[in-house]
């Protein structure tokens, strides 16, 4: 069964991201569904839909896999406490 892709500009963690060791202000965050992001692109990063952003960020890398997607990305500027 074909899963449709969805393109988005903006990161919503909903406070499910995880810190990657040894890479200083990474985070890997992943997504139910396939999303396709710009990759080394300055996005908004949100912890909610409904809410102002937090800061922005660059999406490094991301993979599709079982119907999701999994991000790593690197904060360029924070607005809030993460």
């Amino acid at each position: 069964m074909s899963m449709p892709v969805m393109f988005e500009w903006t990161l919503v963690t909903e406070g499910k991201q995880e810190r990657v060791p040894n890479q200083p202000n990474c985070f890997k965050l992943t997504l139910d569904g396939y999303h396709l992001f710009p990759i080394d692109q300055v996005i908004e990063i949100k912890r909610n839909h409904n809410k102002g952003h937090i800061g922005f960020g660059e999406i490094i890398e991301f993979t599709w896999r079982n119907q999701q997607t999994t991000c790593l990305y690197r904060l360029t500027s924070l607005q809030s406490v993460n």
